[in-house]
Formats: C-alpha cells, structure tokens, sequence
C-alpha cells in the first residue's frame, strides 16, 4: 500500500475501488482491504485514506464505522492524477521458473506495464498445472494489485491466461507496435537501433506489445512465425538479461525515453 503525507503530518494510503462502492457522498471498502485497514494498519474512525477510482479520480476519504468486513469512509475531497506511461504497453514472456514470473509482476508493474501475457514457449520449461491456475491466478492479481498501490498507478495492470505463440499472434492485431526481443540478435550487434527509432517517434496513446523469451530463449521457428506477423525483432543493447531482467530494463528505456 502506498502512504502519502498529509499537511498535518499523518499518513494516508491508497486502495483501488469499484464504481459500485461508491454511495452517494461515502465509499465501502471490503474484504482484503478491509482486513487491511483494521488489523494491518489499525487506523480507527477519523482517520483518513485515498481511494482510487481508475483512470484518473482519486477521493480522499475519512473512516466512519468500522465492522468485522466492511470499513465505511466519507469523501472530503476528489482529485484528478496521471501517474501513467503515455504510451500502453504490454508484456508477452515464456513463463519462467520459480518466483521469477512474481518478480516480473510486481517490478513491471511498479514501471508502468499495462497488461501481462504468460506465454508457453517450445523452450519453456514450467508447465502450468490448471488443476491450480485459478489459485495462481488470484495470488498474481494480488501482487500486481499491491504493486500498482505501492507505486500510485492509476490502474491495475491485467494479466491475461496463459497463452501460445499462436494465439498471441492472433491477440497482436489490436496493437500499433509489435515488437519481440531477440536474443541472438544481440549477439550479432543487429537490430540494436530498433527500440530506440520506434521509441523517438512513437505518438502518445501507442498500444506496445513486446515478446520475451522464457530462459532457454525464443526458437528460430517461434522468431519465424512473429516476423511473418509483422513482428520487429529487438536487441536490447550488446548484453545478454536474464528473461526476468529484460522485460524490466525495457519499461526503464520506455519511461526513460519518454517520460524523463
């Protein structure tokens, strides 16, 4: 969660909120952020919190009644904020091993990622067991969700259900950039000036897909099948990243290019 400073001095913190749980002139938070409020933070009747109403509204809000599920808050006052990229990007990568697809979330989260697509690659190495994607699903939404607190977002990224080369590139077409980091590319010193043209010409509002390899890399035939789609093959400079590195240094370039 994240905390912002008051003029007195005291803390407030941001939760995202549907437009369902706005009443009239009060908000109703429940369940997680509920339980947060109360037993995480203890904050009591009279104290205060932002509430974030995606795209751009923000409320703060002073606590009214507390129960054992629901914290009831009162509006004081309603701002406008962007603390978006200016561009929407989403990330496409081979699903890696262990805690490094929640590393990626959260982290590419904190830099601006809009969407997030978990691909199963020839080189894949995890397999996702449906019999427990529902349980991964809720967990990776929850990062992503505390993530977006934590960094003022306006939104809550998406991350879609595992997809396949073959069913990404049918996704692609709502995009205006499709890109696809090529790792062998790097290697060779080709293809480095890519990002970087796109990146200097770019209108505000531009839809970015980018393809991520999982740690054995992206095949010659999954290369093939992008590039035929319209695809443009990435190096992202002379350096060979780790798959859990890549992602996250190009929503660094993204914002660095645009935003700084």
């Amino acid at each position: 969660m994240q905390f912002v400073h008051e003029k007195e001095g005291s803390l407030m913190q941001r939760y995202f909120i549907h437009p369902t749980q706005i009443q009239n002139d009060s908000i109703v938070l429940e369940a997680g952020d509920a339980h947060h409020i109360k037993n995480v933070m203890r904050q009591k009747i009279g104290d205060r919190l932002l509430c974030v109403l995606a795209p751009n509204q923000v409320f703060e809000t002073e606590i009214l009644a507390l129960t054992d599920k629901t914290v009831e808050t009162k509006i004081i006052s309603e701002r406008t904020e962007n603390h978006e990229l200016p561009v929407n990007i989403t990330i496409a990568q081979g699903l890696p091993k262990g805690e490094k697809l929640e590393w990626v979330l959260q982290k590419g989260t904190e830099l601006g990622m809009h969407r997030y697509i978990p691909l199963q690659m020839e080189r894949s190495i995890v397999k996702i067991d449906q019999n427990k994607i529902e349980k991964r699903m809720l967990r990776w939404q929850k990062i992503i969700k505390e993530a977006a607190e934590q960094s003022q977002r306006n939104i809550i990224p998406e991350i879609s259900s595992v997809q396949t080369i073959g069913t990404l590139i049918i996704d692609s077409v709502q995009y205006t950039h499709k890109l696809i980091a090529y790792e062998e590319s790097a290697k060779k010193n080709e293809y480095t000036k890519n990002i970087r043209n796109i990146l200097c010409n770019i209108p505000a509002g531009a839809h970015i897909l980018m393809v991520f390899g999982p740690e054995g890399g992206i095949s010659i035939s999954e290369i093939e099948m992008c590039m035929q789609a319209g695809f443009i093959p990435c190096a992202l400079g002379p350096r060979i990243l780790r798959t859990e590195t890549a992602p996250l240094y190009f929503l660094s370039a993204v914002s660095y290019a645009l935003e700084l």
